[in-house]
């Protein structure tokens, strides 16, 4: 199985940079909140990762395995 954590990690950080290189270009608008957006969702997905992986190694019975 391939980790997450390379897509999302990625992902998440092309998402910033386009925020940031929009805001420097000065462009207002709906770009702008969906960059900021996409960035922001990236980040509450890596900290559910680490919560479930967690849980995982805790043994929660409920917890997604092999993260």
């Amino acid at each position: 199985m391939v980790s997450l954590w390379i897509p999302v990690t990625v992902g998440t950080a092309l998402w910033l940079v386009a925020f940031v290189v929009l805001l420097v270009a000065g462009v207002h608008g709906v770009w702008l909140w969906t960059t900021l957006a996409g960035g922001g969702l990236g980040l509450v997905g890596m900290a559910i990762m680490v919560w479930q992986r967690a849980a995982s190694r805790r043994g929660s019975r409920f917890a997604q395995r092999n993260l």
